[in-house]
């Protein structure tokens, strides 16, 4: 939408063929990856998921830059992802991560990205408040208050092959208009690992830490249900973080809806309690 000016000139939709240039843009990915507990991942869940063999909470900040459909403009991510197992509709168990929320600090793929391709992507501002040799902080905020800090440390050269990249999960949901518990939309989604044109040119190894600050609905008052459920999940032990800079990389066009036995029309996901101001 808006529907009666013709398709929304997204990562998908370039105005002019011909001006796909993937191997043009650069991305530098951090990622803090700590260990929690299968039931605090399960409670954030839709019902078609289940918390896979190893129970960690990653927190990801991606700077993107050079994008061929942005004109050669860039913007910041950050996302939560939780390690799951889906079962298809044909009995076989898929392995990926739950993409639980993106936070990006440009509208324009937010609303592409939500509408396309099922992604649970919303808005804040990200900030990198420290940058040196071997250190990188970043900070996330709504209107001026912050609700999230992460940082990366003693960063040193990686070696050895790269881990196999795994399936990112989704569940796209759009409420259906006047019907309160309806749903015009509900279903699994899965973004394939394949991304043949992506080219990792540096990996450092770090240590690392994050922290989602608790607050309250004055302060963020469409993120603070959110953010104070992402505090609350328990952190064991110390974080192991990574920084990558790649090149390169694809439009999403692959995006493929999963069929589950477990779908019952379009049923609502598994919801919480709902979170008290």
């Amino acid at each position: 939408m808006p529907v009666g000016f013709g398709p929304f000139p997204g990562p998908r939709q370039i105005p002019t063929p011909g001006q796909r240039t993937p191997a043009a843009s650069g991305r530098t990915t951090i990622s803090v990856t700590c260990l929690t507990e299968r039931e605090a991942i399960r409670e954030l869940l839709p019902a078609c998921f289940e918390p896979g063999a190893h129970p960690t909470i990653t927190v990801e900040v991606q700077q993107i830059e050079n994008l061929d459909w942005l004109a050669g403009r860039g913007y910041s991510t950050l996302g939560v992802k939780f390690p799951v197992t889906f079962l298809t509709g044909t009995g076989e168990i898929l392995e990926g991560d739950f993409l639980a929320v993106l936070w990006e600090n440009l509208a324009d793929p937010i609303i592409s990205g939500r509408e396309e391709l099922g992604f649970a992507k919303l808005w804040c501002a990200i900030d990198e408040t420290v940058r040196t040799g071997h250190r990188r902080k970043f900070a996330a905020s709504w209107l001026g208050h912050k609700f999230l800090e992460i940082e990366v440390e003693g960063m040193r050269e990686a070696s050895g092959p790269i881990s196999p990249r795994k399936p990112l999960l989704h569940y796209k949901y759009i409420p259906k208009t006047g019907c309160p518990g309806e749903a015009d939309a509900a279903y699994a989604v899965m973004t394939p690992s394949a991304n043949p044109d992506l080219v990792v040119d540096q990996r450092y190894t770090a240590e690392g830490r994050f922290e989602f600050l608790k607050s309250n609905w004055e302060e963020l008052p469409t993120l603070f249900h959110i953010v104070n459920r992402l505090a609350r999940m328990p952190i064991h032990g110390l974080c192991a973080a990574s920084v990558v800079y790649s090149h390169g990389g694809k439009d999403l066009s692959d995006q493929t809806i999963l069929e589950s036995p477990q779908a019952e029309g379009l049923a609502a996901p598994r919801l919480g309690e709902p979170e008290k101001r």
